[in-house]
């Protein structure tokens, strides 16, 4: 006669305890995930914000490249005298003409650029072109016709005044010869070439201005 055994049936203690490290151990997994996820997205915006900034600074360090310069001759005619309503004194004429070169430098400052990254997006924020210096080349004055008065004689601040108006004068026919707007191209062109070749493959680049 043989012996029949009962199947052996599993403990609901112990199975539960398998079920409980199961589930820890899902928690686990998916807290490290999450954590990882958090901290992989936080260095990523770090690394744009820090990516925009090496880009500025890399526009800031070519300034001088940005800039274009007018020169110019110019001729010009002082003439003063005292005048008693409006009748001119006799004697008390000055005048002289005189030739002279000049340079203005127009030009975008660089290091006032705007760079946002988005994605493989760079869009790059240009300041307005404006005049950034004008001077006059003092060893090229010639003086021409000149007359002094006695009565009259010429002052510092009758060349200051000379000098001023001449200059607001070039400066305005610069501009009406398109001085800005040359500026404004060389600058772009400038920020295209730097920043094209500082970029990784596939991101696109765009320039504008405020």
């Amino acid at each position: 006669m043989s012996d029949t055994q009962a199947p052996v049936r599993p403990r609901p203690v112990k199975a539960l305890k398998y079920a409980l490290l199961g589930i820890l151990l899902c928690a686990a997994v998916g807290l490290a995930c999450f954590f990882l996820g958090r901290s992989a997205a936080q260095n990523s915006k770090e690394n744009v914000q820090l990516d925009a900034v090496v880009l500025e600074t890399q526009l800031s360090q070519i300034n001088q490249l940005a800039t274009v310069s007018y020169q110019y001759t110019n001729m010009a005619q002082f003439s003063s005298s005292n005048d008693f309503y409006g009748v001119v004194i006799p004697f008390t004429t000055k005048k002289f003409i005189l030739t002279y070169d000049g340079e203005i430098k127009a030009g975008v400052d660089l290091s006032q650029a705007e760079v946002q990254v988005g994605g493989t997006q760079v869009t790059v924020t240009l300041p307005t072109a404006q005049i950034l210096s004008h001077e006059i080349d003092e060893g090229s004055i010639e003086v021409f016709d000149e007359k002094n008065s006695i009565f009259n004689p010429f002052t510092v601040e009758d060349f200051s005044s000379f000098q001023a108006d001449q200059k607001a004068e070039m400066e305005q026919k610069a501009l009406e010869r398109g001085l800005l707007e040359q500026a404004a191209e060389s600058a772009r062109k400038s920020a295209l070439a730097l920043l094209l070749s500082a970029l990784p493959e596939g991101y696109t680049l765009t320039v504008k201005y405020l």
